[in-house]
């Protein structure tokens, strides 16, 4: 595999590594429609244990099965597919070296209303499993963000061991934290900082709107971030991790139609993102609804 300049580049970035990470990283930055980019395009499909699989894919029934995803990630030419221990193990062996695995250690549940998570999944797994990387979420603000702190940092420390990168799912909540407040743009620039600081190789956040919690930061913003344009926002954010240092992939979000998803991918890319990682506005439309959705987005990354 011969890297392009632009993934050299970012992976001069990533000091202080071992081979192993800095080639898994490569694979994943290299993979599909997108590769040598830059950009990635990753569907994460967690979704069934974190909100209930009715929810997840009552709207279209296919993706009640494991293997339809990984057929979409494969046939969309995307650059990763994340997945919970149950979900890889359905198809690790058929679709072995087609494209790169993310196993996704830990998940919440909506049965209860504590903003926790279980680990579900190993390192030792996701070797099994032939992972390129690991996944893990964190909710800064939570009552128990110490300890998935805490917990990160073993998962990570073991996977880099083993020369796996980590995907960090950096999502601020808690009872200090007000639901509008979960995406304005100094707390989202507080969690990807938080996921640098903690040694994540890729780092996923949500969207920032143009909101501001934190009165005392207005006037700064004010004088250096036009928050009205989410592309700027987007800077700010990758800005916040080590000065665009640092791979910075934002989620989906909540379900919305094509024409003002692919607005906030321009967005994206315009305010330098790394690129996006999509779930529920893929998997929950029809199979060709789907590739044709990510086929766009992907001439809007690769443009």
């Amino acid at each position: 595999m011969i890297y392009t300049e632009k993934i050299k580049q970012i992976l001069r970035n990533y000091e202080n590594t071992n081979a192993g990470v800095k080639s898994n990283l490569g694979k994943i930055l290299m993979n599909g429609k997108l590769g040598g980019s830059g950009r990635l395009l990753i569907l994460p499909v967690d979704q069934g244990h974190e909100h209930g699989p009715d929810k997840s894919f009552m709207i279209n029934p296919d993706a009640y099965d494991p293997v339809y995803h990984y057929n979409l990630a494969i046939e969309a030419g995307l650059s990763a597919y994340a997945a919970p221990l149950g979900f890889l193990e359905a198809g690790a062996e058929t679709f072995a070296g087609q494209i790169p695995t993310i196993l996704k250690i830990n998940s919440s549940n909506s049965l209860i209303a504590i903003k926790n998570q279980s680990k579900n999944g190993t390192v030792k797994e996701a070797l099994r499993l032939g992972c390129t990387a690991v996944g893990f979420t964190i909710y800064p603000g939570s009552e128990h963000q110490y300890e998935m702190i805490e917990e990160f940092k073993e998962i990570s420390a073991e996977a880099t061991e083993c020369g796996l990168p980590s995907v960090l799912w950096s999502y601020p909540r808690g009872p200090q934290i007000s639901k509008e407040a979960e995406t304005s743009i100094n707390t989202i620039a507080y969690a990807a900082h938080i996921a640098a600081l903690l040694g994540a190789h890729i780092i996923k956040v949500k969207p920032p709107t143009s909101m501001i919690s934190d009165e005392s930061l207005k006037k700064n913003y004010d004088a250096k971030v036009n928050i009205n344009s989410l592309a700027s926002r987007i800077k700010h954010i990758k800005q916040c991790a080590f000065n665009s240092k640092k791979i910075v992939v934002f989620s989906g979000g909540n379900a919305k139609g094509d024409k003002e998803m692919l607005e906030e991918i321009r967005q994206i890319k315009n305010g330098g993102g790394n690129g996006s990682i999509i779930g529920r506005n893929t998997f929950q439309r029809p199979k060709e609804a789907a590739l044709n959705l990510l086929k766009n987005i992907i001439e809007i990354y690769n443009n």
